[in-house]
């Protein structure tokens, strides 16, 4: 049995190596093939986490312990599964939940406040710079007002019409 504990043990210690090397392209090639609906937790990285685990926690058991063989495999599924959903929760769900984007809709630009970059006339259009989460965005923009906005003045988005911001000056 120890010897499936060495096995186990290298094998999940390459897999890491394999994964943190090529781990883009394997990603590629695996892209959700391994994903079941509703088991979020059957993911390979928990999974070969609680294998390497389970192999080390018997490797360990097995050298440092006088418990029986029976023993030493429950206790190390056990340490298996605890370090599986250790695994699962510190890093799997954190980071599904992490997904971000820059990708956004001119419809969210209603209500955001930003900055006249270029003047905006009474009639025909000038640029305005918005920030938008971790960035700033520069659009074309006209005065919903009818009335002139110089370089530097805060604005607020009243409007998308047509790929265009309309724009108010922000009383601040």
């Amino acid at each position: 049995m120890e010897t499936i504990f060495w096995w186990l043990l290298a094998g999940g210690a390459i897999f890491t190596v394999v994964s943190v090397l090529i781990g883009d392209v394997l990603g590629g090639w695996l892209d959700g093939a391994l994903e079941l609906p509703g088991l979020d937790w059957f993911r390979p990285v928990v999974l070969l986490g609680a294998m390497t685990a389970f192999g080390g926690a018997g490797v360990l058991l097995t050298k440092y312990t006088g418990l029986s063989m029976g023993w030493v495999v429950v206790l190390a599924l056990g340490i298996a599964f605890v370090i599986g959903i250790l695994v699962f929760f510190a890093f799997i769900k954190p980071m599904a939940n992490s997904e971000v984007s820059s990708g956004f809709s001119m419809r969210e630009l209603t209500g955001r406040i930003g900055e006249v970059t270029i003047p905006v006339p009474e009639v025909g259009y000038g640029e305005v710079m918005i920030r938008l989460g971790a960035g700033n965005t520069i659009h074309t923009a006209s005065s919903f007002d009818h009335k002139p906005l110089a370089a530097g003045t805060r604005i607020v988005v009243v409007e998308v019409a047509e790929g265009v911001v309309r724009v108010a000056y922000l009383d601040t």
